[in-house]
């Protein structure tokens, strides 16, 4: 899938239409805030959201940042992914 990663944004395109994104701006040095997760309808259920995490959770990583997580969805993704808990706060644990 074409994602495009930003300093504090993961995107999804397809045929130049901006069809997904995940935005987390700094709270502090080191530290995102995930607020917001969108996916176009005619994509919702094929798992675009989950992918655009993943990517995030990636690049959280290799930055040595941790998040900070306030979007409803991206609390319940994180919520059944333990694999990612190594990217949130202490205080999101």
């Amino acid at each position: 899938m074409p994602f495009e990663m930003k300093e504090n944004r993961a995107e999804y395109w397809q045929e130049r239409a901006l069809l997904g994104e995940v935005s987390f701006p700094a709270l502090r040095p080191g530290v995102v805030n995930i607020d917001h997760v969108f996916v176009d309808p005619v994509l919702r259920g094929k798992g675009v959201a989950g992918q655009l995490l993943e990517q995030v959770c990636a690049a959280l990583r290799r930055t040595g940042r941790s998040a900070v997580v306030t979007c409803s969805y991206a609390r319940r993704w994180f919520g059944q992914h333990p694999e990612a808990q190594d990217v949130l706060a202490k205080n999101q644990r």
